[in-house]
């Protein structure tokens, strides 16, 4: 039986000599690419069953890049390497049209898994990014039972926002200036560890504060 074809994408050498190594008893290592110019030369001469992808090549930046190659390659599973555990992040990589995601950090034998996967046209995603994942839901459902107690002021502020006041019009209701809002607002923000009105707004209609 023929050995899946797998072309490696990368410019670490020290990296993508350890992976020629790794895979070598299971798979055929067709080639090595360091720029999208060889590794569409690569994949047209030797159709690639499965390509592994280091996200730090300049061709693979964005999900327009990652779509770009599978776009081109149709036929060819993509299984990209990334450094962050990010869950927006690793979602726009799939949604570029990967069928894998590993970390430079997983371990050694995730690759050959990985590849076997999405051979048999399953996605693959390392424990790695699906721990932190449920790390960051329990500790947003704890913050969630445990809240931060606002004061009365800070609800009052909050709830008038939710309302869909401007800073200034919350300042005229409640007889203070409107330093002394934004002083309220972004002092809010950080205690409940929070990075945008967008969410600042959510909290609030979760607590029925409004």
């Amino acid at each position: 039986m023929k050995r899946p074809k797998v072309l490696l994408a990368g410019d670490c050498s020290f990296l993508l000599a350890a992976f020629e190594k790794l895979l070598e008893s299971e798979f055929e290592h067709v080639g090595t690419a360091r720029n999208a110019q060889s590794l569409f030369s690569i994949a047209s001469k030797h159709q690639p069953h499965v390509i592994v992808l280091d996200l730090s090549l300049p061709l693979a930046k964005d999900r327009k890049a990652i779509r770009k190659i599978t776009g081109r390659l149709p036929d060819a599973k993509l299984i990209c390497l990334g450094t962050t555990t990010n869950w927006d992040q690793v979602q726009q990589v799939f949604r570029g049209g990967a069928s894998g995601y590993l970390l430079r950090t997983s371990e050694v034998d995730e690759l050959p898994q990985a590849i076997h996967d999405v051979l048999k046209g399953r996605a693959y995603l390392t424990p790695l990014v699906t721990q932190d994942l449920a790390d960051s839901l329990i500790h947003e459902r704890r913050k969630e039972e445990s809240p931060v107690p606002l004061t009365e002021r800070q609800q009052e502020v909050l709830a008038l926002l939710v309302q869909g006041n401007t800073m200034r019009e919350v300042a005229t209701i409640l007889k203070i200036t409107p330093r002394t809002v934004a002083f309220h607002k972004y002092r809010m923000m950080p205690a409940l560890e929070l990075s945008s009105n967008a969410a600042l707004i959510r909290y609030a209609i979760k607590r029925g504060i409004g």
